[in-house]
């Protein structure tokens, strides 16, 4: 999985970060607010791990914002404060779960577990960009009302540029979600997918939704971006 870990102490941020990829995660850290609105905004993640006192914008702040911004990526809060009116204070901004410091990583770990059986909740049942529909409950595609059956891996690309439609995702960043691995730099494999995956969506229509910008990456989109 692509985490984000938003933690402004480095000791606790380097403690979770070598947890997680020790588990074979990959791992960015935000050390600011602003930081982790920026990250979750703009890079497809799988989980959230969000301190709730964070400098520029604490973490209730941010997720809020990240609600308000229709960013479904599931939370899980941290924070010192363990008292009833913290944590419904956590949960009622946005927060999906809430994690009390001092914490057993097995625990964290265990509470990760549990957030990703249920990430149809976090996310709509039904995407839609022009007359492309994905159905994220039978995971099903079509076009203009005309079925489209994609593999399991395809499946997986086209909905994770749905749920980022309108923004450029890079190779590295679609390997890391579609593949839970680092990109080998010498490795076609993205682009031999999103060449099969743009021939099932676009093939046949006049409109294509599926764009490539030279060295940057890929996205879905009812207008091509510029500078393709």
């Amino acid at each position: 999985m692509k985490i984000l870990v938003a933690e402004d102490e480095p000791d606790m941020a380097g403690f979770i970060a070598r947890g997680l990829t020790d588990e074979e995660h990959s791992v960015d850290i935000a050390c600011t607010g602003l930081e982790a609105l920026s990250y979750a905004t703009s890079r497809p993640y799988d989980l959230l791990i969000l301190d709730r006192k964070l400098p520029g914008k604490d973490g209730l702040t941010v997720c809020r914002e990240l609600r308000a911004k229709s960013v479904r990526i599931p939370i899980l809060m941290l924070t010192a404060l363990g008292h009833t009116a913290e944590v419904i204070g956590g949960l009622n901004s946005g927060a999906d779960d809430y994690l009390v410091k001092p914490f057993d990583f097995e625990v964290l770990l265990a509470r990760m577990r549990a957030l990703m059986r249920r990430p149809r909740e976090l996310r709509p049942d039904i995407l839609e960009l022009a007359d492309l529909s994905v159905n994220t409950i039978d995971q099903t595609v079509t076009r203009a009302g005309r079925p489209i059956r994609l593999t399991a891996k395809e499946y997986a690309l086209l909905e994770l540029l749905m749920i980022y439609k309108g923004q450029i995702l890079g190779r590295a960043q679609i390997a890391e979600h579609a593949w839970d691995e680092a990109l080998d730099p010498l490795s076609n494999i993205v682009d031999v997918y999103m060449n099969r995956l743009r021939k099932k969506i676009d093939g046949g229509f006049e409109q294509h939704l599926i764009h490539t910008r030279r060295s940057e990456g890929y996205m879905i989109s009812a207008q091509a971006p510029d500078h393709l």
